[in-house]
């Protein structure tokens, strides 16, 4: 098994990598000497697929259950569905002295641990990913969050969870379009961990592509612990954390401009796109270097489609990114590899031609 620890000051916790660790949870949570009232959060298609596997653990463990299904996409991350799970915790009786559970991808995980971080004013928590790209970020780091008003995770919390469990067994059952989503996050780190990583990256993405068991695993691990050491470093998203947002100003508006049919992974590639894009504009990347940079994402430009899209529109959405401040939109730009600038401001002209370049090369 691989471990990875997050050293928070007042919040340490490990994160656990190993197939069929599921199997072990039981165990894992009593050693731990964890609440043992279990509430549940789980998404519907996983409890689905893997409910054998469920209902064996709940009917073994020691305390008492309750499985909250959840329907897992963006429009069902509101204050609606947090309604429901307020209402189930307190018909069924639930306190202080509750373990939540979240199993799913990074939806899930999000509007869980916002629950649970505002439940009797915090419950005990564990991230149990079962995507790709919940893994390797979404579970990670304590963000919480629900969307509102055509502004995504504008509602949300910094809470750290108890642990992650990374049950790699969870990921082969993921259609393609969900590997190809967490291959989005992990396009990020390629950009800021260093050159190694984006040329490993680069020659064996077809590996990740078919989620090669030994590859998948080792590039979780490294995410994981690149982001570990973040969100160490800066918690609350004060400065340095703040370049795990690359890409994302332009995604997130994408994806509410799109109405959600392109799911975030997916526009998070076409934001480093258009992320990348910018920093060439402003001459904070060099041309010869944009044009290495741009063939990863590029790779994967077949599995992503978008017809028609409206680049005012998008922008103004960007406006109302929970980073900006005094209506400006505050951007994530790239240098080179590892070398990132936060809180960049472009003009508006230059953004409005990033956006229609980036979405551009994955127009229908």
């Amino acid at each position: 098994m691989k471990k990875v620890e997050v050293n928070i000051p007042g919040k340490n916790y490990s994160v656990l990598i190993e197939q069929h660790l599921f199997d072990r949870l039981e165990k894992i949570i009593l050693s731990k000497k964890s609440n043992k009232n279990l509430f549940i959060v789980i998404d519907k298609k996983v409890l689905e697929l893997h409910r054998t596997k469920i209902i064996r653990f709940v009917s073994n463990f020691p305390g008492k259950y309750f499985i909250h299904e959840f329907v897992s996409d963006e429009s069902n991350k509101s204050f609606t569905s947090a309604d429901k799970m307020y209402s189930n915790l307190i018909s069924q009786k639930f306190g202080r002295d509750t373990l939540m559970l979240a199993i799913g991808g990074g939806i899930t995980g999000d509007i869980a641990g916002f629950v649970a971080s505002t439940f009797a004013r915090g419950i005990q928590f564990i991230q149990i990913p079962t995507t790709l790209l919940a893994a390797i970020d979404s579970s990670i780091g304590g963000k919480t969050g629900i969307n509102f008003s055509e502004t995504k995770n504008i509602i949300g919390t910094f809470y750290q969870p108890e642990m992650v469990l990374i049950d790699t067994g969870f990921l082969k059952t993921l259609p393609e379009e969900e590997i190809i989503c967490g291959i989005g996050e992990i396009l990020k780190y390629a950009f800021l961990i260093d050159q190694k990583f984006f040329v490993t990256l680069r020659n064996n993405l077809s590996k990740l592509i078919k989620l090669d068991a030994s590859f998948t695993s080792k590039i979780i691990e490294l995410c994981i612990q690149f982001k570990g050491d973040i969100v160490v470093a800066d918690e609350k998203e004060g400065s340095l954390r703040k370049i795990l947002n690359l890409g994302h100003t332009f995604a997130h508006a994408i994806e509410i401009e799109q109405n959600y049919k392109i799911k975030h992974g997916k526009a998070v590639i076409i934001g480093l796109v258009c992320a990348l894009d910018l920093s060439r504009r402003m001459e904070i990347l060099d041309k010869k270097l944009f044009e290495e940079y741009l063939q990863l994402p590029l790779l994967l430009r077949n599995f992503i489609s978008i017809d028609n899209f409206d680049a005012d529109h998008i922008y103004e959405v960007m406006k109302r990114d929970k980073k900006g401040n005094n209506n400006s939109i505050k951007f994530v730009l790239i240098n080179s590899i590892g070398e990132i600038l936060v809180d960049v401001e472009a003009e508006e002209s230059e953004v409005l031609q990033s956006i229609q370049q980036g979405i551009g090369y994955f127009k229908k």
